[in-house]
């Protein structure tokens, strides 16, 4: 699924409506069409809709007319009264007007006070007051008018995005309508993937409207939104004559005092998505331990210097960090790797804080490198605070990605996979895994996935997709759930999606 800003909708429309020639009208209509799809005509037969002057309010024009056709019972808003309406949303208020609906204007409290009561009788209240080209702050009878939707509504559904969503940040421009689902129009919108944005949209619902694949491919941006079938087309079906040699040579170097449990959910989560060898090279007061307990992987000392250099010659991949520490040896050891290895290298958890102040250092490569920061560990890389990161992910993933020359896999909420040219957002994954090692087990996933020969982008939106998966279909019978939980339920889900 394409992801979209409120310009490059804006460029889109004003394509298909100047140069392909398809009228206004008409996507107007086909709009209408799928929102009435979208609403339970079997269960709700009361609806309050409350419009504006512009598309967005065009859009609610015609989907009141679809009611009123379907005998259901229609109250019908225009707030801010007819001047400088938009010609394809008067059309719709022209029929409206005379197929005998009245239609009640709002431009000061008394009319307030009509809307509130209607949206308190009826069972649905539609929000079609501003569309994704909204960029300035809600203001006067506008502000009073969501206010009222949002307090004394039994059921929302706002048309295309919630009235007083920003499109591009999912930021509320002053007041925001609380939808409880959101019919939004062709692509997803960039906004939708900010943090606490589903407590304005509700569930979403994107519907195709008719607008041809050459409008949204002149002006889409490369960014995209996973799904299942985006998965499934991409897993590759085992040859029957391999063995564990095509699948894949990986290093995991992880691991220190105290942080055997890092290296060893890293380890397994490499050896549970199905790579052929996986060593794990880690400090060597920690490596008995961590032998008795990996039964598949083979472990190595990094004292080991001369095996530790072949080793790094040798492998297919190598992932570093999870539990290292934050130390000159875990320096020491993530500028050898990158320096000397030809091979892809994923970088995580402390793989990264080391390189605090010392980004220059990715730059000194023969190899592919992805890291998978999360909040934190991004803040420490690029000098920025995690609140500001929060608030532009996208932006700050695809620079440091464009600006480094490396891909990141910046985790949380809709995490964010992209090399600066091409954008990825992992959709799965839920708070119910919100422990220690998730991050671990994705970096094995990821080392696993390149070590069988999948490219490194490619490897990092199949892990992050299938983990948080993974941990979705898990908390369905559970309060919380493990990294061990994961690793143990992992290869039945890659399974499910090959098939």
């Amino acid at each position: 699924m394409k992801i979209a800003t409120a310009e490059i909708m804006r460029n889109i429309d004003n394509y298909c409506i100047n140069e392909l020639k398809i009228p206004g009208i008409v996507l107007m209509e086909n709009a209408a069409l799928k929102v009435i799809n979208n609403l339970d005509l079997n269960k709700f037969s009361s609806f309050s809709i409350v419009c504006a002057k512009g598309n967005n309010g065009g859009d609610g024009f015609a989907v009141a007319r679809h009611l009123h056709i379907l005998n259901k019972k229609v109250e019908v808003f225009l707030v801010g009264g007819k001047s400088g309406m938009t010609s394809d949303c008067k059309t719709n208020y022209d029929i409206l007007k005379k197929i005998g609906v009245n239609i009640v204007k709002v431009d000061n409290i008394e009319d307030i006070n009509e809307l509130r009561d209607s949206v308190q009788r009826s069972e649905v209240t539609v929000d079609a007051i501003f569309g994704t080209g909204l960029s300035r702050n809600v203001e006067g009878i506008f502000d009073s008018v969501i206010s009222i939707i949002n307090e004394n509504s039994n059921h929302v559904v706002a048309i295309d995005v919630p009235s007083g969503f920003d499109t591009n940040t999912g930021k509320l421009l002053g007041n925001c309508i609380r939808a409880n689902i959101t019919v939004s129009f062709q692509l997803y919108k960039q906004g939708f993937l900010s943090y606490g944005t589903d407590e304005l949209t509700g569930n979403i619902v994107i519907e195709d409207i008719g607008i041809p694949d050459i409008a949204v491919n002149k002006f889409h941006n490369n960014e995209f939104i996973m799904d299942e079938h985006m998965i499934r087309s991409n897993i590759k079906i085992r040859d029957r004559y391999s063995y564990k040699g095509d699948y894949g040579r990986i290093l995991v170097v992880a691991g220190s005092k105290g942080y055997t449990g890092a290296a060893y959910i890293c380890t397994q989560g490499a050896v549970r998505s199905g790579a052929g060898l996986v060593t794990l090279c880690c400090r060597e007061e920690i490596q008995s331990t961590l032998s008795s307990k990996l039964t598949e992987a083979m472990t190595i000392s990094i004292s080991e210097k001369m095996k530790v250099q072949e080793l790094i010659g040798k492998s297919d991949v190598i992932a570093i960090g999870p539990g290292m520490g934050k130390d000159e040896t875990t320096l020491s050891l993530v500028k050898q790797v990158i320096s000397s290895s030809e091979k892809s290298i994923v970088i995580d958890a402390d793989g990264l804080n080391v390189l605090e102040d010392r980004v220059d250092i990715l730059k000194d490569k023969k190899c592919n490198i992805l890291i998978t920061p999360h909040l934190g560990e991004m803040a420490r890389l690029t000098g920025l605070s995690i609140d500001y990161i929060k608030e532009n992910r996208l932006e700050i993933a695809k620079k440091f990605a464009q600006e480094n020359d490396v891909i990141v896999l910046l985790k949380g909420y809709n995490s964010i996979i992209t090399d600066g040219k091409i954008t990825v957002i992992n959709p799965t994954g839920n708070s119910a895994m919100a422990s220690g090692g998730m991050g671990d087990c994705l970096t094995g996933m990821i080392a696993s996935l390149i070590g069988q020969g999948y490219k490194p982008m490619k490897a990092a939106y199949i892990s992050a997709f299938i983990h948080g998966y993974c941990g979705e279909e898990l908390s369905k019978k559970m309060f919380c759930v493990s990294a061990s939980d994961i690793l143990e339920n992992m290869p039945v889900v890659f399974k499910k999606f090959a098939n």
